[in-house]
Parts: structure tokens; sequence; C-alpha cells
């Protein structure tokens, strides 16, 4: 197996980098990986709340948005 070492600028290593054909083999053999790397759909608490609380206020006032390109255009100006 051919592995690359990330080290940070004190020389420790800090990561390894597997050839994607080698970590695909890994899966394979032990199931286990997979599961441990498949990303999560599911949100957090808190991520749910505050997008239930945004849904609500949207419902409750759909008149009250905000126009997307000027959005971008003040925050744009801001930086």
């Amino acid at each position: 197996m051919t592995l690359q070492y990330i080290q940070d600028k004190e020389g420790k290593t800090t990561g390894v980098i597997i050839p994607i054909k080698e970590w695909q083999s890994l899966k394979e053999k032990y199931s286990e990986l997979q599961e441990e790397v498949e990303p999560s759909t599911e949100l957090m608490s808190w991520q749910k709340k505050i997008l239930d609380e945004r849904i609500s206020d949207y419902f409750d006032d759909p008149e009250n948005v905000g126009d997307f390109e000027r959005t971008l255009d003040d925050i744009e100006k801001s930086l």
C-alpha cells in the first residue's frame, strides 16, 4: 500500500492519504469502514429548530422577504 503522510509545520504527522483503489478495497474487506464514512443526512436538533423557525416566519408573513441579488450586493459591499 502506497500511503502519503501529511505533516504540520513541526513535522508531526496529522493525516494520511490512501489511494482510492486501496481505500475501496479496504471498505470491501472491512464493511464497518463504510458505515464510518457515510455522511449523515440527519439534521442536528439545533439546525432543525432554526429551519423550522425560518419556515414558520415565512408562512406567517410571506411578503417580508429580502431580495437575493440585493442581499448579495450588500454583502459584497461590506467586504
